[in-house]
């Protein structure tokens, strides 16, 4: 059985339900060009490509007509509004936060590699009370191109100084599987968010994050 010193791990879908926070503020990034309000569970269908591939890709579903400028603006208003409010409607998946500390407690080191817009999710993991268990956090914005593009991944585990084959990733969409392969890691899918719409081989269909303690062990000193 593979032993890692390290995980990454997506964010949204993956650790949290966000989706209620980004239909806020797509709402209010929605409302500056008139656009229809968005229900959360419409919302989630799209989340995982990074916020302007969310904002085409709902434009484009409901046919709605725009131009750059509106699609910036729908954007700006997002932005702005997300970062003023990041997680007052977010929640953990089911025993995620204790099972987080239990992997770093057995010596086990975190990082994030997430589509989310950068700044908005270091406040996500400041107001969650989790950015002190994670040695990195890079958004999709802090990287020349963002998942499925393995240049995103690998820029979290060279900035936590990873060794290959020493971890592997952890999401819950196909974008997050496509991601890992490219970078050539080890994935595993959660439960909750899309992943039961990701095929995996056997062993890497989580039950909760608690079941990766069995693929991790405490950092060596020389690690």
């Amino acid at each position: 059985m593979p032993a890692y010193s390290a995980l990454i791990f997506d964010l949204d879908g993956t650790l949290i339900d966000s989706a209620p926070d980004i239909a806020a503020a797509l709402n209010a990034g929605f409302a500056r060009n008139g656009w229809p309000e968005l229900d959360p569970t419409y919302v989630e269908r799209f989340i995982g490509n990074g916020p302007h591939r969310l904002i085409r890709d709902i434009l484009d579903d409901k046919g709605i007509a725009h131009d750059e400028a509106a699609v910036a603006r729908a954007f700006d208003g997002y932005l702005r509004a997300y970062l003023d409010d990041p997680a007052g409607r977010t929640r953990f998946f089911d025993h995620v936060r204790e099972d987080l500390g239990a992997l770093h407690a057995a010596g086990v080191r975190l990082g994030i590699c997430t589509n989310k817009n950068h700044a908005v999710t270091g406040k996500v993991l400041s107001q969650l009370g989790l950015d002190g268990l994670f040695e990195a956090a890079i958004g999709a914005d802090a990287v020349p191109a963002c998942k499925p593009d393995p240049g995103h991944l690998r820029a979290v585990a060279a900035a936590m100084d990873l060794t290959p084959g020493t971890w592997a990733y952890v999401g819950d969409t196909r974008v997050d599987q496509a991601t890992a392969a490219a970078a050539g890691v080890p994935f595993y899918v959660v439960p909750w968010g899309g992943g039961a719409e990701v095929a995996v081989p056997a062993g890497h269909r989580l039950t909760r994050l608690a079941d990766l303690l069995q693929h991790g062990r405490k950092a060596s000193a020389a690690e």
